[in-house]
């Protein structure tokens, strides 16, 4: 007869402390992410872990708290086309960072999307509200008037929306981005006419659009906007409108400032097809830097928002708010320039650089 196998030893909170050389108190903090343990002793905790295959329970600590060590994050699909959403360029890569930062608290991700055309989202975020801890939620998903009464169920963060009294919202500074990029065009490039291709309705849309206008006024240049440049964050929305101006026999500005990357993508492919040059004839730019930008031909210019950063940002001050009632109410994060050649700039010895002439804000620090 073969030996039955001797069942594993379940190791405890205690021997991970007694290998660490720590106190009890100082293993927990490490395992539920709290409190700032220094690095020695985080290390050493760690080390531990690993060595004696310790597991933790998390069902057990989510049990002795209250919590279900999970939060939803919604947001809304710009195509009702299966895997055809261009959206997801941009969306993708703000989840990937919230999801780094639940993970490394040891939350779970239940991530969920609300369809184009649904009118009311209020009972898919109810519904999704009573299965986590809290929400980040996206742009455009629900309307201001009906987060607060959502709000009173369980903690949201917004991403990319407007600051609303109460709530915790996470964004870059657009109006800075997008005036260091119209300065860029007009007094590096000396471009006399502008336009602006916008995105659909949103606060990011309208603050890069008053940006815009703004900055235009302040430079000399000449500039349209309006519903003949009016896109919806997609690709194929910034090819129609090329396609539409160009059918009517519109003029072309001397440069297209792009309300996001899928939309310049869409504008460079449209161009190219009716003979213009790209930047030789329009220049072209974007805003997010998406990661596909320095890949394209020529390679883009745009905005860069740390858009990973971003979504790891809203999942702490979630955090924090979840465990210990705090958080900041409105998270501003700082923009960069990225100089490529789709503005008219000569290819540099490396991919990109930054701007020479950084836009710097009148008033206070970036963040609040």
């Amino acid at each position: 007869m073969t030996e039955a196998k001797r069942p594993r030893e379940i190791r405890t909170i205690y021997d991970v402390a007694s290998r660490a050389g720590v106190s009890i108190a100082s293993v927990s903090r490490v395992l539920n992410g709290q409190g700032r343990p220094r690095t020695e002793t985080r290390e050493r905790v760690m080390r531990a872990v690993r060595e004696l295959g310790f597991v933790p329970d998390g069902a057990a600590r989510a049990l002795s708290n209250g919590l279900k060590e999970v939060v939803g994050v919604v947001f809304r699909r710009v195509s009702e086309t299966p895997f055809e959403d261009e959206w997801l360029l941009f969306v993708d890569v703000v989840n990937r960072g919230i999801q780094v930062a639940a993970h490394e608290r040891g939350f779970d991700v239940l991530v969920s999307s609300i369809g184009l055309h649904d009118q009311d989202a209020s009972p898919r975020l109810v519904a999704i509200a009573g299965k986590v801890d809290g929400l980040v939620v996206h742009d455009r998903v629900l309307a201001a008037h009906g987060m607060p009464r959502l709000a009173g169920t369980v903690p949201i963060v917004t991403l990319n929306s407007a600051p609303t009294p109460g709530l915790m919202n996470v964004r870059c500074d657009n109006g800075s981005g997008m005036r260091q990029l119209v300065r860029h065009l007009v007094l590096d490039h000396g471009y006399p006419s502008l336009a602006y291709l916008a995105g659909a309705p949103s606060p990011d849309n309208r603050a890069r659009a008053l940006a815009f206008e703004a900055e235009a006024v302040a430079t000399g240049a000449r500039f349209e906007t309006g519903p003949a440049w009016q896109g919806n964050f997609s690709a194929s929305g910034g090819a129609r409108v090329i396609a539409s101006l160009l059918d009517r026999g519109g003029a072309l500005p001397r440069a297209v400032v792009c309300a996001n990357d899928q939309t310049a993508m869409g504008v460079m492919q449209a161009l190219g097809r009716r003979g213009v040059d790209v930047p030789g004839d329009v220049a072209v730019t974007g805003f997010d830097d998406i990661p596909v930008a320095r890949h394209l031909h020529p390679a883009l210019t745009t905005v860069r928002q740390p858009l990973q950063h971003m979504g790891a940002c809203a999942f702490e001050v979630l955090h924090g708010r979840i465990r210990a009632g705090r958080a900041e109410s409105d998270v501003v994060f700082p923009v960069q320039l990225i100089i490529r050649e789709s503005c008219g700039c000569a290819p540099s010895s490396g991919s990109e650089r930054q701007s020479a002439r950084p836009w710097v804000p009148p008033t206070g620090p970036v963040a609040h």
